[in-house]
């Protein structure tokens, strides 16, 4: 049998791939470097009776089931949870790494702490919990005194749950509209949502039914989602069970394992789901049923003026065609179209997009609403294995928070990053545009910022820019469990117990098809003088006094939750979580809350022309091409935290010489590109973009198209210890920050960038 490059390539990492996402390897080496490594945090067990306590990982937000052995009182080893509705006894190589960041005493912060050097340094003074509280409350006194109240504001790693609620709860008994969490695609994608289908929900993907997946650069196999729970799918789909065309710059361990790979220039994503959706119209391909009796705005259409608005259809089949596609995207007009009628013709087709991860907003909005018009024309809305709405957690349900004058006053000021203003009224948070706006030279809109659960220095887009406004701001407190970047920002910092050491509830995961809630609790005593953040904020609101002690009337965090969950704590306690297995998406007679109960192709009435969502525009790669002729974009791997956890020492042990080598990172080049920049595999260069510069060694990669550079996220640390820390270069120093003109969300995912020999 002839085998070409290509197949040879994808067969390789095929391979690779398999050996990267099966258990047992790691499980061996997890076992073996244990009981062989005399390393200070090293779990060693004492004499005991061996017990198991289930939890839940959160990690990452995939909020998989776990089950932790112990011996004694220590806890030796992380498993996954059999039976688990998310990951089914699976587990990723960082969840069963996470007794590193329990015992890793060099990462964990053990009592609170108090700054006494510059920002960023990393020297901090021991303070008691007392002391702490008592500085932070002056603080918040003293700025509430001046009528400030609006200006103390709070980065969450979430609004899910209710340790982010009580946060929320406290800014607004306070006075403060300023709750931002860090970007991810469930922004854009529950904007879409809401746009096509009128409400405000959680979108949900049936990967486990769908027997043809057109992913639009999702890293299926790299941590989209709930990561082990897409393990799990892809490998049903590997026994014959579907298909997946992956549709990507950069043949990635996910375009590798997929049934087709199909490289396209970047950034183009948008244009080429429109381009499948012209033809798909073109030869009468859609679900009529759908189309013509629950969708609205695919026919012109007259607005309330009686002026006639262009509908989807023509939209689409004017500027659209095949023709054009294929030279905005790179991809032959062919395979646009064999690529449309595979997709129509599969009986539960599934188009998803959030690039790599998803841990960003991942592109311009139009790419989100042009991957969802595919699910429309296809009637896969709310079916068996399509996409569905599903909605948000309703179990918490405090009494209104009662508001004194200052709060009142404070509450109604307009918020920082003009998230639901007339210019951007469907947003609700948009954090990347608070950088800019600290940076521009007016008046100091924060006075003193919250950050829990996030790690915006390292994980936001121009790390310079955002160090810059992080240095405007007077006051700023951590709650983080690790000395990260952002931490060594923090004024005081008030540390949070690791996920093995508190109880905290996990709303649904990404993606998931059930309302779920997910139950942490403490495997472990807490080792250090931390606290449960939850405990924290009441002690806060305690020293504060008023109307925003009065907002929080719990003895303590654990009351508070048993008392939010009421009636699902027994089935928490017992099987570490809860899950309403009954619930079905709605019909389509029922399912849309829009002006015209009807799905939308567009949004009447919250869009000035369909042209306004759904056109295609390249102009979110910063930097002139004469300047610098190449494109960089980031990927993502299993073996690379890049979100608010770094990788532990076992995880970084796993990372190939392909892509760091000692303390340096290699970049992705196609071989045809560095000969004609005339560079060598292993050769050092200077990686140079708009926003930024940092050494490389070149690394000669078939799989990328030519033209195009990659560099892996999670690297550049400079915080958390020796094994992570000072190793490679952090993506995120090299890209900057373009708003989608619609929603306000950062647009970003490639920057122009010139590679020269160093």
């Amino acid at each position: 049998m002839k085998i070409d490059r290509r197949s040879f390539l994808s067969l390789g990492m095929g391979v690779a791939a398999g050996t990267a996402l099966s258990p047992l390897p790691w499980k061996l080496i997890d076992d073996i470097s244990i009981w062989t490594q005399m390393w200070p945090w090293t779990p060693v067990p004492e004499i005991g009776e061996v017990n198991y306590v289930n939890s839940t990982c959160t990690l990452c937000p995939g909020g998989c089931g776990i089950t932790v052995r112990k011996i004694g009182d220590r806890a030796v080893k992380v498993e996954g949870k059999e039976g688990h509705p998310i990951n089914s006894g699976g587990v990723c190589l960082l969840g069963l790494s996470g007794l590193q960041n329990l015992y890793g005493y060099d990462r964990r912060i053990k009592t609170p702490l108090k700054r006494i050097g510059n920002r960023g340094q990393g020297s901090f003074q021991k303070i008691t919990w007392d002391e702490a509280i008592s500085e932070v409350v002056n603080k918040l006194s003293e700025v509430r005194s001046t009528g400030q109240a609006h200006a103390v504001s709070c980065i969450s790693g979430s609004d899910q749950g209710t340790v982010a609620q009580l946060l929320k709860r406290f800014l607004t008994a306070y006075g403060s509209p300023n709750f931002f969490t860090m970007p991810s695609m469930q922004d854009s994608y529950e904007l879409a949502l809401y746009l096509t289908q009128g409400i405000q929900a959680s979108v949900a993907f049936d990967v486990e039914n769908s027997d043809f997946v057109l992913s639009f650069g999702s890293g299926i196999v790299e941590g989209w989602g709930s990561p082990v729970r897409m393990f799990q799918a892809s490998s049903r789909w590997r026994e014959g069970k579907g298909k997946v065309v992956q549709i990507e710059p950069r043949l990635s361990i996910t375009a590798a394992k997929s049934d087709k790979w199909i490289p396209i220039k970047p950034g183009t994503e948008a244009a080429l789901a429109l381009g499948l959706a012209s033809v798909i119209i073109k030869e009468s391909l859609y679900d009529k049923e759908f189309v013509e009796n629950y969708a609205f705005g695919f026919e012109n259409w007259k607005d309330d003026a009686g002026k006639t608005q262009i509908g989807f259809k023509q939209f689409v089949l004017e500027g659209y065609g095949p023709d054009k596609v294929a030279k905005i995207t790179g991809i032959d007009k062919s395979t646009i179209i064999s690529l449309a009628r595979s997709f129509v013709r599969a009986s539960k087709p599934l188009a998803i997009g959030g690039r790599n991860q998803g841990r960003s907003t991942s592109g311009r909005l139009n790419e989100f609403m042009a991957i969802y018009a595919l699910n429309a024309l296809v009637g896969n809305i709310n079916k068996t294995g399509g996409v569905w709405s599903i909605p948000k957690p309703g179990y918490i349900k405090w009494p209104k928070v009662e508001m004194d004058d200052v709060a009142e006053k404070g509450i109604k000021e307009p918020r920082i990053d003009a998230a639901g203003s007339a210019s951007y009224p469907y947003s609700q948070y948009l954090l990347n545009r608070v950088p800019g706006i600290l940076n521009s030279g007016q008046e100091n809109p924060i006075q003193v910022l919250f950050v829990a659960g996030a790690n915006p220095i390292y994980a936001l887009p121009n790390t310079k820019a955002v160090k810059e406004a992080f240095d405007k701001i007077p006051y700023i407190v951590g709650f983080s469990s690790y000395l990260d970047e952002t931490a060594k920002y923090a004024d005081i910092i008030l540390p949070n117990h690791v996920y093995l050491e508190r109880y905290e509830d996990i709303p649904t995961p990404v993606g998931f098809q059930k309302p779920f809630i997910g139950l942490a609790k403490p495997v472990i005593a807490p080792q250090f003088e931390t606290k449960n953040l939850g405990d924290t904020i009441f002690l806060l609101a305690k020293g504060l006094g008023g109307t925003i002690e009065k907002a929080f009337p719990w003895d303590d965090y654990e009351t508070c939750l048993k008392e939010t969950l009421s009636e699902k704590w027994d089935s928490l306690e017992e099987n570490g979580y809860w899950i309403d297995s009954s619930l079905k998406p709605a019909d389509w007679k029922n399912a849309f809350k829009t002006a015209s109960k009807k799905f939308e192709f567009i949004a009447a009435g919250k869009a000035k022309d369909i042209a306004s969502l759904f056109g295609f525009s390249s102009s979110t790669l910063e930097g002139d091409e004469a300047s610098y002729p190449l494109v960089l974009i980031p990927y993502d791997s299993m073996r690379l935290a890049n979100g608010f956890i770094g990788d532990p020492p076992f995880v970084m042990k796993a990372v190939e010489d392909t892509v760091l080598k000692g303390k340096d990172v290699l970049i992705e080049i196609n071989p045809e590109t560095a000969k004609q920049l005339g560079m060598s595999e292993g050769g050092f260069a200077k990686l140079a973009t708009p926003v930024g510069t940092a050494k490389v060694r070149v690394h000669l990669y078939d799989g990328i198209m030519p033209g195009i550079i990659a560099l892996p996220r999670g690297l550049g640390h400079t915080a958390y210890d020796k094994f992570l820390g000072g190793k490679g270069v952090n993506f995120n120093e090299l890209i900057g920050s373009v708003e989608d003109p619609v929603s306000g969300l950062d647009a970003t995912w490639g920057i122009r960038a010139k590679l020269t020999k160093a």
